[in-house]
């Protein structure tokens, strides 16, 4: 469980682990299993063998962890947008709290649904400050086409020539 949670970040339930690992482990003959299922509460503990936490110094409070997280992605979202540096920034926040490290599927689904309500709010405060005009001239933007059927917009996206007008080849 240490080897693992050095990996993981976190201890798996014992059943959850592979039997390939499980037998890797000196006395690789299914022997950790056969002892976890022998202590009191062995494969069925809700909460990972306390000695793994007590050696590696952290604390299994999943809830808290998830909190840490959430803020710490809530915080950084109006700057990053990306989903990897969002889910980085919570893993460090709740590394840094001597916390084990949640599931990173609910870490993943908390910076997208996060991320995707901070753009949201940051969207609407744009919309709000602009006027009618603006507004109409953005839908312009959409609407009307060029001879050969693109929008206005699409001519905004294209990159800048180089300031000669050359191309890099001549």
């Amino acid at each position: 469980m240490l080897m693992l949670y050095q990996r993981l970040g976190c201890c798996p339930k014992l059943e959850d682990v592979a039997e390939m690992v499980v037998n890797f482990v000196p006395a690789g003959d299914g022997a950790a299993r056969r002892h976890a299922a022998a202590v009191p509460g062995g494969e069925d503990r809700e909460e990972p063998p306390g000695l793994v936490q007590q050696r590696v110094g952290v604390v299994y409070a999943q809830a808290e962890a998830r909190r840490i997280a959430e803020a710490s992605i809530r915080k950084e979202a109006a700057e990053k947008n990306r989903p990897a540096d969002l889910i980085n920034i919570a893993l460090e926040k709740v590394v840094a709290a001597g916390l084990e490290l949640p599931a990173f599927s609910t870490v993943d689904a908390m910076a997208s649904t996060v991320g995707k309500g901070v753009d949201a709010s940051i969207c609407t405060g744009i919309h709000d400050r602009m006027g009618a005009v603006e507004r109409a001239g953005l839908l312009r933007l959409l609407e009307e086409r060029d001879s050969d059927g693109t929008t206005q917009y699409n001519r905004l996206k294209k990159s800048a020539q180089s300031p000669t007008g050359r191309t890099s080849s001549g």
